[in-house]
């Protein structure tokens, strides 16, 4: 996590929280794996996946989730859906998973807020 603005910054709508699963350790030699998941939970049991190599902060504090992303840019909206380009890797590309995403779609429904640099682009 680092401080200050995140280049991108999306609040998610209330009810929602927050799962980081952990990096499990192995004896046996996984290479270009990615991270462990990081996941949006809706009170109705849906489960959202982020791009976890992309999270630069991360919290549910205040009954909502806020997520801060280094590498995304809100490219605008596509059939009800919110589009995010990958502009720009956090990490080694030996760290990354070759099956990343550089695309991230997000229903408008699940999102309160969108900020790019601490300006908003984006309301519901």
């Amino acid at each position: 996590m680092t401080t200050g603005v995140a280049p991108l910054l999306i609040e998610f709508v209330s009810g929602t929280s927050l799962l980081q699963e952990r990096d499990r350790p192995s004896q046996l030699a996984i290479v270009r794996n990615g991270p462990p998941g990081t996941f949006v939970l809706f009170g109705d049991g849906l489960r959202v996946s982020l791009p976890t190599d992309q999270i630069v902060s991360a919290s549910d504090t205040g009954g909502h989730v806020r997520v801060g992303f280094g590498g995304m840019a809100f490219a605008g909206e596509a059939d009800g859906r919110l589009v995010f380009h990958r502009v720009r890797e956090l990490h080694p590309e030996v760290e990354l998973s070759p099956d990343r995403s550089h695309t991230m779609f997000l229903e408008g429904r699940w999102l309160k807020a969108v900020y790019e640099r601490g300006l908003l682009v984006w309301a519901r």
